[in-house]
């Protein structure tokens, strides 16, 4: 499974793909787009429609997933990221590619264990999972890989329903869906206390 993961922006906008083959995660290309802040607005959400499109043409994911804005922002800031994100959704959806969003604190949950880990921490986390010689400078590039990431962990989630944005409680007891069972088929996510 090829999965693209966005950090949108409309100055710069942070992307990755990763190949998901078994539990085996490869980063197969991590940059950011960065867009002319003189330029019209539109003109830019252009651009980005544009970028979008070659990804998909260049790697054809098969999953997209990005990063929900965080409700911080001035309203004119959310605004714009509103529009970067429509874009992407509607380039995903008019190629028929399933679109997915993760939350900042669940993006840095999922990688770190932490929902309030700085971006340097899940920076570094990132380059030890992929076994990564440098990180690109822009934190902005691995925001995109921590969403991929994110998303394939979700993926393979034991609480996995239909989509990873309606996740429902995993059941309770030994069967299939339990932690019990995902414990079992996953003996590589289980720290040993010894090792602490």
């Amino acid at each position: 499974m090829i999965i693209l993961g966005v950090d949108p922006g409309t100055v710069i906008l942070g992307y990755a793909i990763i190949q998901v083959e078994g539990k085996k995660l490869t980063c197969l290309h991590l940059d950011a787009l960065k867009l002319n802040p003189k330029k019209d607005p539109f003109d830019r959400l252009a651009d980005i429609h544009s970028a979008i499109a070659e990804l998909f043409a260049i790697y054809r994911p098969d999953t997209l997933a990005m990063e929900a804005p965080f409700f911080g922002k001035n309203v004119q800031s959310m605004l714009k990221l509103g529009r970067a994100q429509g874009v992407i959704m509607s380039a995903g959806l008019a190629a028929r590619i399933p679109v997915e969003e993760y939350s900042p604190r669940k993006v840095k949950q999922a990688i770190t264990g932490n929902g309030a880990a700085s971006k340097e921490q899940v920076s570094g986390m990132l380059q030890h999972i992929y076994g990564l010689k440098e990180m690109p400078k822009s934190l902005d590039a691995t925001d995109g890989l921590a969403v991929a990431t994110c998303h394939a962990y979700a993926l393979d989630s034991p609480i996995r329903t239909v989509s990873p944005s309606k996740l429902k409680a995993a059941p309770k007891g030994k069967g299939k869906g339990s932690w019990a069972a995902f414990l079992t088929q996953h003996p590589d996510r289980v720290k040993d206390e010894k090792s602490k």
